[in-house]
């Protein structure tokens, strides 16, 4: 596969994300806090540290920015923008257009796009910016050189403080063949300059269905194999269900409790062998792009050194105060916790910042994460599933408003889905919430801080939404509720004083 593009905007994110000629700057003394690793965690921390007046340093071995701006979440939602117009052209008879003649796939130039959008947000996190901002910059492979010391290119810098922040790494299946063949991660996924023919996505988890609903709609022929009966495993299985069918109706070729056991090249192509219920079969693609999970990068660090300790497969290991074994040093985001998302990062690294400069004692498990797939539909999710409250002894009510029932879905087209929102029974505690719908990502903050401010559905069913919105269907809900409240006790007693 061919290197990315080495057009002006690469070259401008690569000025920014790590410029050329930098020269690290001298150690100056003991540092309050040293961050390794400078993704959407390790900036978040060493920006406010140094809001906040303290002595900072942050390593990073490759691109300011991390999976964020570079590999993940930018990247991927600039290509899925675009393949979901396309999809939106060959649908326009559904909204009373024309189909355009001819919609060719301007790959290229929308790879060029992505390459635009990375470069203008890569101005914000600059190494000069954060330089300027008052944080010491230093570029190379960190490794801890004792418990309270780090070594970067030739240097050792000493410190108060540190937090570990490097992220994850996508997990490659030890499939016979693979490696021989070659594949595609998020790692270099976005360095493609043609769109492949056929692909086989390896995985059914938020990685793997964005990729496949977006390449589809670019005009590839994709296979997917999922090991589980589902995608999402984590999901609700109603939700998984809407997003399996939706990819079905775009034309991605779906296998479900598939594994691919050989893989092997044939010319241009590659043959991949897969075992389903105990039958096999092969199929050809051009090209294998792998979203089966993520590993921790955690084995260049020299841990033990810093007596922190940590596994390959978790990560590093923390406490709920994001403290790790050694009571200096603290980690933040993918490289420890179980939810690996970029809002989880940030949230996770101004908590650990907290508690280690300033005596803090916030506890991460205290915190409300929702989280997204951005497939179209979207499927969000926050708190609670029944599951986990049927785990901890707690009754659950729900109420469930479908899509097709709210005004504004039904006039977009967008009608497929719900919003699902779990409650303590007998009460209007929110425990949690599921939506699915083409802006779920949106429409779950509102619900995410319902349950962060204690807000219950009888306050929500008082929010006067603006009409007609989508997430009017959240409003639908808490009324919903509000109907459960009349009792037959309570509607006696408000005919009698209606019929005074």
């Amino acid at each position: 596969m061919s290197e990315p593009p080495d057009d002006r905007f690469r070259r401008t994110l690569v000025g920014n994300a790590h410029p050329p000629g930098w020269r690290n700057p001298k150690p100056a003394g003991t540092y309050n806090l040293v961050v390794v690793g400078a993704g959407p965690g390790g900036l978040a921390a060493a920006g406010e540290a140094a809001r906040l007046g303290a002595k900072v340093a942050l390593i990073e071995r490759d691109l300011i920015g991390g999976d964020r701006l570079n590999v993940g979440c930018v990247p991927s939602k600039a290509i899925i923008r675009t393949a979901r117009l396309y999809a939106e052209m060959r649908d326009a008879e559904d909204f009373g257009g024309q189909v355009p003649g001819d919609i060719g796939i301007g790959f290229a130039a929308m790879m060029e796009r992505m390459r635009r959008i990375q470069a203008r947000l890569s101005r914000a996190t600059s190494a000069q910016r954060l330089s300027e901002a008052g944080v010491d910059v230093y570029f190379g492979e960190a490794r801890f050189s004792g418990t309270d010391s780090v070594a970067v290119a030739g240097q050792t810098l000493r410190f108060k403080k540190a937090l570990i922040a490097t992220g994850v790494r996508p997990s490659i299946p030890p499939i016979p063949g693979l490696a021989e063949a070659g594949y595609l991660t998020n790692e270099n996924v976005f360095d493609l300059t043609e769109c492949p023919r056929r692909l086989l996505v390896i995985g059914g988890g938020p990685v793997g269905c964005e990729m496949a609903q977006a390449f589809c709609r670019f005009g590839s022929h994709v296979v997917v194999a999922q090991s589980d009966p589902m995608f999402l495993p984590g999901e609700e299985r109603d939700a998984a269900q809407i997003l399996s069918d939706a990819l079905a109706r775009d034309g991605v070729e779906i296998h479900l409790n598939t594994t691919p056991v050989a893989i092997r090249r044939e010319g241009n192509r590659k043959i991949v062998d897969l075992t389903t219920d105990g039958d096999s079969f092969s199929v050809s693609v051009d090209e294998i792009a792998v979203g089966a999970g993520r590993a921790p990068n955690v084995e260049s660090l020299d841990l033990e050194r810093a007596s922190v300790q940590y596994d390959t497969a978790i990560g590093i290991h923390v406490d709920d105060f994001l403290q790790t074994s050694n009571p200096r040093i603290y980690a933040a985001g993918d490289v420890c916790l179980e939810r690996k998302f970029t809002h989880t990062a940030v949230a996770s690294a101004r908590l650990a910042l907290s508690n280690a400069l300033f005596l803090g004692r916030r506890r991460m498990s205290k915190l409300t994460i929702p989280w997204c797939t951005y497939t179209d539909p979207e499927i969000a999710h926050v708190g609670l599933y029944v599951r986990d409250a049927s785990d901890k002894g707690i009754p659950v009510g729900t109420f469930t408003i479908l899509m097709h029932d709210v005004d504004r879905a039904v006039t977009d087209g967008e009608s497929e889905g719900f919003v699902k929102i779990h409650v303590k029974h007998g009460t209007d505690r929110i425990l949690g919430a599921t939506v699915v719908a083409r802006h779920a990502g949106e429409m779950i903050n509102g619900l995410s801080l319902a349950i962060t401010s204690g807000i219950g559905l009888r306050a929500l069913a008082r929010v006067i939404h603006t009409y007609p919105t989508q997430a009017e269907a959240i409003k639908m809900a808490a009324d919903a509720y509000n109907r459960t409240r009349l009792t037959p006790t309570r509607k006696t007693l408000s005919t009698r004083w209606l019929s005074r």
